[in-house]
């Protein structure tokens, strides 16, 4: 090295002399030194080694990787004296083989080694001449210490990153297992087919290379896979080549081996012989021809990952062969498969042991119960979902009772409602199914014995196929055609219109129109009466000449497979049942009348061809629309390279589609451009993964994190909150509004956007069922990008003013769209379906917080407000009694009772605080009674306990030790900088949020009890700022302590304020509390501002647009094939630039992240119907025996007074003379007056007439009217008879009477449960209490129950309680004896009873 000058001890060093190395971007290394006399560039390194050092550094070195983590050994028996590698800053001992790693190492060697008796000059040549003297060492070997056994390891001659370049590393030991079995299982399969000499010449070779290729696919599998739809190393994608390789060799060899069998029966479908040997050959060689294709399958990625096809494949038998549902996971579709199977086999045996029968057949009363349980599990299997985890909670609750309520002991405080609320909607729906599949057994049975459709055939059959026909085109076309916004895109308005079109902004929920009750029976009837019928007719005749065709064995088999299927399909989705019908029976009844096997099998075959057919025409629809010249919008250079390159391959296109649509793949656009190519088959629900959003908040960060951090703060994360609570709202009301109409058509895998004025979402329908609907939401940017905004417009624009046609403007007709505009709108891939779909929300409004608080005024009102907020919590605080006898919190505050202490803390400030002393520069305890002592003693006023509030009291002392506490955290969260509005927000927020540091000696008397921060400052803080937002409506409002104290008791009941980042927030907004309030922090875009944010619960608007889903799952894979294994990470590439008519840019935006970028996805969320009040306003909630002895029981009662009303007004009668004679007697008893005459009754030519003194009557009427209480004299005197011989109130000698008096009056337990609502508060007896005019059950009720105890609550007309008690007049109980003539109802309300008259209530039914 040159004079003067030394190597830099750190990067920073910048003193003269000092050398720096470093190595540029071609590997060089090169020097820089900071001097006067420096050429001001860098120079390579080797210039200032010296020569004796260039020997040495010729020699090869090899180093290891210092980051591994792995065992390294290193193999060297001969000695060798090795230089020590310090590890330094930016070292090059992590460069393998460089030249110049020894003259650094040895420079820094130096360094460290340096002592006060040398200087650096001479240590360096003493270490340079040291290495000189040594002998090269020899080659270093680095082993990987492998574990081959738990006991036992080997040396492999790989470093680790060597050895997982060359190798993939399996995690587990199934894995390894797998792995070697698969390789066995290829090579088995292997070389039984190349013995088979099914391959010849080269494609021996070439089947030979697929082998290898599968086989070493397990030791290094293709990192990204072509398939794979995760980003990173795949585990699963390894074992992907190896499985198909040993499903398609099982396949040839099973088809071979088939084929060259002779024994086989040659079953005939539609001419086709199915088992005919060529065909089974041909079959044969279209696998080996894949077989071959497989290094171009796997390339372009035309297979899926092996648990996707296997969720794939299980979900097409599903749907196809048992008519089920689409499933939601792997375990779903195997569970729902093995469930179908099981059903199947329970009914086999049924239909065999009738059909072996050749006489009888389908008319064999095994036959009937055939049917009947045929029917009753369709039913069933229709109501269940695939995904049967909670079905397994509900199970385990009632095996395992104890069990499930220790572990509820344990739940803390926040708890979410959805899990318990889907448990109660399967345990409601199992109840009802266990009745209802009873009665449809026995029903079914009952009308199948009766021969009705073996008499009355083939009539009867014809008659429900015109029925069928007629009601599903009326249901499923019709009526939603009229009630789209565009009825068939030729209307510009809906022609049936619901109750809130017309409406700006939406109050209340939807109101059920008329046309969605006839929708609702219509489906009801068309579900549950007209198909079940039809399918039975057609059973029974078709099954026995499926019998004669297949065999007993056979037949049986396909009749109790197609009647499942059939009837599953008309409970669970009769969406195209009526399509399939019309077109079966056109098609074989004209068409190819010779052709039919049966209208069971016509119906089955069709059905899965429907389903092949519609994806065809959607995915045509969809490539015709993104492709159209007129509307092609090119997000980059490569699609308009690629738009007329397209034009020649159109047939091609249309090709690909056809093969996509019939193993149900999406067709990709591919890079957004116009060239389509063919995606591999996906399940419905197309994301392999169970992606779903995780919200972060203080529950999952630590809390250094979030106190110093603050993650979580952006927008989207915090707005995420919305579409949760979105999602439970579609759980809640979901299901009920798809039966109700207000979708339009649904079926699975369907795709809808909901667009509000901030809220835009996509919700992906997975499963549908009878009365349960599976989804899932994503949300996307409140602030969307601008490809965004534009397709946002284009959903909510209108396009009713548009008057143009071709190039001129003629207009339109009323009501109608012009020309252009229709045209336009049958060349997008969505419509809209609804314009004012009602859902519950919230309200968002957002107050900056720097405009609320800019002057001292504004920041004085707020800390008023807080002190006042911090005094209302510590005089409300249970423990304030303790907080006042605490010796050690006296202690602390005993300098505080001095007259002439002030807290003279730099933080207070005259400009914000309303008590500061300007005499005594701080905050004195005279000048803050003077401020607050009226308002602590108006507190303590109205504290139950009373407490001491004078100026002198210990409470004063507390309340002026908390708040200057209070304020004085606040100046220290801001810095001490509370003049600054910059700072005071930061503080506030600081402490909004419970960030409170306690930095001042003064203040640690608090830790004698952190519940006084917990309980009393913190909600202090959150409460001053919603009263300071009352501020602004009323100012001098809160001047009245008691408007202050009620607003504050009133929003710590109704409204929640808290941090959003807290769980309780979460917790709240899915609980649907009314109201919130947040103080927010938002740092995005450079933005640092602070928020208040406001949430109002109400009923939002959205517009519902269908997407064609064939479109959504295009865009979406190829979406997945860009990112994943093309690696685009342009994030303005042109595939997600907005096209308008497939919403390009909100689809793809949508898919999970990181291939899109919502703010939220849902996990998958079933909706049920019994959950939707309106629809079970409708059709009736789900059945149980609770509900069927309810209903009993209200009829009965209705019919009771009924009964008694007609009696008493004249009709027949039976009615007895000793209750008679008794309740006048009882009358003139409690009026003071002589007992009178006994009233008889007789009957003549069947009429009843009744012998009464009037005088009596009249005296006892007058009686019991002036015994009234005045609030219910009218009611009183003008009460009709019927109550007076009311069945209820008499035990006649009929047995109807008999029946009556033993429900109301010895008072079942349903009778006494009753749940009331108050309808009349003139009928209320609020004065009974007062005296002893009624006999009361218990003394404490007494003195609860009248207006004397009541004070200033009041019963109000829609209150809601509970039956307690029951006086009835004349009754021979005196406990139970009314002092008037009607029967009074005790009803429990809150914590009083009201005495209220029967009539003055609403009976609501047995008490759950």
């Amino acid at each position: 090295m040159a004079e003067n000058t030394h190597l830099a001890m750190s990067h920073e060093d910048t003193t003269k002399g000092a050398v720096h190395c470093f190595q540029d971007e071609f590997g060089n290394w090169l020097t820089y030194t900071f001097d006067d006399n420096s050429a001001g560039v860098a120079v390579p390194a080797i210039q200032a080694i010296p020569d004796p050092l260039v020997e040495v550094l010729n020699d090869q070195w090899e180093t290891g990787s210092s980051s591994s983590s792995s065992t390294v050994v290193i193999d060297n028996k001969s000695e060798s004296h090795l230089l020590d590698i310090p590890d330094i800053p930016g070292s090059v001992a992590r460069q393998h083989r460089n030249r110049h790693l020894l003259y650094t190492d040895s420079i820094t060697e130096r360094n460290q080694d340096d002592d006060n008796n040398s200087t650096p000059d001479s240590e360096g040549i003493r270490n340079i001449i040291c290495m000189e003297e040594k002998p090269p060492p020899k080659k270093v070997k680095y082993n990987y210490r492998f574990p081959l056994f738990p006991w036992k390891t080997i040396k492999v001659t790989y470093d680790r990153l060597a050895l997982l370049a060359l190798l993939d590393r399996n995690r587990t030991i199934l894995e390894n297992i797998a792995a070697v079995f698969l390789s066995m299982l290829v090579g088995v399969f292997g070389s039984l087919l190349l013995t088979a000499n099914f391959f010849q010449d080269f494609f021996i070779f070439l089947f030979c290379v697929i082998i290898a290729s599968c086989q070493y696919s397990l030791l290094k599998s293709v990192q990204p896979d072509s398939a794979s739809p995760v980003h990173g190393h795949n585990r699963i994608i390894a074992f992907s080549r190896p499985v198909y390789f040993c499903l398609c060799c099982s396949l040839v060899l099973l088809l071979d081996y088939t084929s060259k069998q002779a024994s086989f029966s040659v079953y005939h479908l539609y001419g086709l012989p199915l088992t005919d040997p060529g065909l089974l050959r041909f079959a044969r060689d279209l696998v080996m021809v894949l077989l071959l294709c497989f290094p171009l399958v796997f390339v372009l990625g035309l297979l899926p990952q092996c648990n996707t096809f296997a969720m794939y494949l299980l979900e097409q038998v599903e749907t196809h062969i048992f008519g089920g549902h689409t499933t939601t996971s792997l375990t779903a579709a195997f569970s729902s498969v093995c469930r179908s199977l099981v059903s199947v086999g329970l009914v086999y045996g049924f239909c065999f042991g009738a059909l072996r029968d050749t006489v009888l057949s389908s008319q064999h009363v095994l036959f009937s119960v055939f049917c009947g349980l045929l029917v009753a599990m369709a039913y069933h299997l229709s109501r269940c979902t695939s995904d049967l985890s909670v079905l397994w909670q509900v199970l385990s609750r009632w095996l395992f009772a104890e069990e499930e309520k220790s572990d509820d002991d344990e739940r803390s405080d926040v708890v979410d409602p959805l899990p318990e609320k889907l448990r109660q909607s399967v345990a409601s729906r199992l109840k009802s199914d266990a009745i209802v599949c009873s009665v449809i057994a026995m029903l079914v049975f009952a009308i199948h014995v009766s021969t009705v459709f073996t008499v009355l055939q083939p009539s009867v059959t014809n008659v429900l196929l015109i029925v069928a026909g007629a009601v599903g085109v009326v249901t499923h076309y019709i009526m939603p055609q009229f009630r789209k916004q565009l009825p068939w895109l030729c209307f510009a308005h809906p022609l049936l219109k619901t109750h809130e079109y017309h409406q700006f902004e939406v109050r209340d929920c939807a109101r059920v129109m008329w046309f969605e009750k006839l929708y609702v029976w219509l489906r009801f009837v068309e579900r549950n009466v007209v198909y079940p019928l039809l399918f039975l007719s057609t059973l029974t005749k078709d099954a026995p000449v499926l019998v004669r065709n297949f065999g007993p064995y056979l037949g049986s088999a396909v009749v109790s497979l197609c009647g499942l299927k059939l009837l599953r399909g008309s409970f669970s989705n009769t969406l195209h049942q009526h399509v399939i019908l019309i077109f079966t029976y056109f098609f074989f009844h004209y068409d190819f009348p010779h052709a039919s096997e049966t209208f069971l099998i016509d119906f089955y075959c069709m059905s899965i061809l429907f389903s092949k057919l519609y994806d065809f025409l959607l995915k045509l629809r969809f490539v015709l629309t993104y492709i159209a010249p007129w509307q092609i919008t090119w997000g980059s250079a490569f699609h308009a390279f690629a738009q007329p390159f397209s034009v020649p391959h159109s047939a091609m296109l249309f090709v690909q589609a056809a093969v996509s649509a019939f193993f149900q793949a999406p067709l990709n656009p591919f890079l957004g451009s116009a060239i389509f190519i063919t995606s591999y088959a996906r399940p419905t629900k197309f994301w392999e993964r169970d992606y779903n959003t995780k919200r972060v908040d203080h529950s999952n960060t630590r809390l250094s994190t979030h106190l110093e951090r603050n993650p979580g703060s952006d927008d989207n994360n915090l707005n995420s909150i919305f579409y949760e609570h979105l999602t439970r709202s579609l759980q809640h009301s979901l299901c009920g509004d798809l039966i109700l109409g207000r979708w339009g058509n649904v079926a699975a895998g369907d795709c809808f956007v909901l667009a509000s004025d901030y809220l835009n979402c996509l919700v992906h329908v997975i499963e549908m069922g009878n009365g349960l609907a599976t989804f899932q939401m994503r949300g996307l940017e409140f602030r969307g990008t601008y490809c965004q905004q534009r397709e946002v417009e284009a959903i909510t624009e209108g396009v009713d003013e548009d008057e143009g046609c071709c190039c001129c403007e003629p207009g339109h007709l009323p009501h109608m769209l012009s020309g252009n505009a229709a045209f336009n709108q049958r060349w997008l891939a969505w419509e809209v379906t609804a314009v004012k779909y009602v859902l519950e929300g919230y309200s968002i409004s957002d107050n900056s917080a720097a405009s609320m608080l800019q002057v001292f005024d504004l920041r004085k009102i707020l800390i008023s407000y807080y002190i006042k907020s911090i005094i209302y919590y510590v005089v409300r605080s249970p423990k304030l009694e303790t907080w006042v006898n605490n010796s050690d919190i006296q202690e602390a505050l005993k300098i505080c009772l001095d007259k002439t202490y002030a807290d003279v803390d730099p933080t207070f400030n005259h400009n914000i605080d309303d008590d500061y002393d300007l005499r005594l520069n701080g905050i004195s305890r005279h000048s803050f009674c003077n401020t607050y002592l009226l308002w602590i003693q108006h507190c303590a006023g109205r504290r139950e306990q009373a407490v001491d509030s004078s100026r002198e009291s210990a409470l004063v002392t507390l309340c002026f030790g908390l708040c200057v506490l209070g304020r004085r955290a606040l100046g220290t969260a801001s810095h001490h900088m509370s003049s600054s509005l910059e700072s005071f927000l930061y503080g506030l927020h600081a402490l909004f949020k419970g960030d409170f540091r306690i930095t001042s000696p003064k203040d640690e008397w608090v830790f004698c009890d952190m519940e006084m921060l917990r309980r009393c400052v913190a909600p202090g803080v959150r409460m001053s700022l919603k009263l300071h937002q009352d501020h602004f409506t009323s100012p001098d409002e809160y001047d009245d302590h008691r408007v202050l104290y009620d607003a504050i008791t009133a929003h710590e009941e109704n409204l929640v304020i808290s941090h959003e980042g807290d769980p309780a927030w979460r917790n709240a907004v899915l609980t649907n509390v009314q109201s919130l309030l947040a103080l927010r922090h938002v740092l995005d875009d450079g933005s640092d501002e602070y928020k208040i944010i406001m949430l109002n619960k109400r009923y939002l608007s959205f517009r519902v647009i269908k997407v064609n889903r064939e479109c959504v799952r295009g865009l979406w894979a190829g979406q997945q094939q860009e990112l994943v294994f093309l690696r685009n990470r342009n994030p303005e590439r042109g595939s997600i630039q907005n096209a308008k008519q497939a919403l390009r840019n909100m689809i793809n935006s949508s898919c999970d992240q990181p291939i899109g970028y919502p703010i939220y996805v849902s996990p998958l969320t079933t909706s049920y119907s019994n959950t939707n009040e309106q629809l079970n306003s409708i059709v009736g909630g789900e059945l149980s025996l609770e509900a069927i002895k309810s209903s009993i029981i209200k009829t009965w009662r209705r019919l009771r007074k009924t009964c008694g009303a007609g009696c008493n007004s004249g009709g027949t009668g039976v009615q007895d003379n000793n209750d008679n004679t008794n309740c006048g007697q009882q009358q003139n008893t409690t009026s003071g007056s002589t007992p009178a005459p006994p009233t008889t009754t007789t009957s003549t030519g069947g009429h009843f007439h009744r012998h009464s003194s009037g005088s009596s009557n009249r005296v006892t009427a007058g009686t019991t009217e002036s015994q009234a209480p005045p609030a219910s004299r009218l009611s009183v005197s003008s009460t009709s008879a019927s109550t007076l011989t009311s069945p209820a109130n008499k035990q006649t000698a009929t047995p109807i009477a008999t029946i009556t008096g033993f429900i109301g009056d010895h008072g079942s337990k349903e009778a006494l449960m009753q749940r009331v609502q108050i309808i009349d508060v003139g009928q209320v007896y609020d004065t009974v209490n007062v005296g002893r005019r009624l006999q009361w059950p218990e003394e404490s009720m007494r003195q609860r129950g009248g207006k004397s105890v009541w004070r200033d609550w009041s019963p109000r007309e829609g209150m809601e309680g509970t039956v307690v008690h029951r006086w009835l007049p004349c009754h021979r109980d005196a406990a139970r004896r009314s002092h008037v003539d009607k029967p009074i109802l005790l009803v429990s309300i809150e914590d009083n009873f009201v005495p209220i008259a029967e009539s003055g209530v609403l009976d609501l039914g047995a008490e759950v």
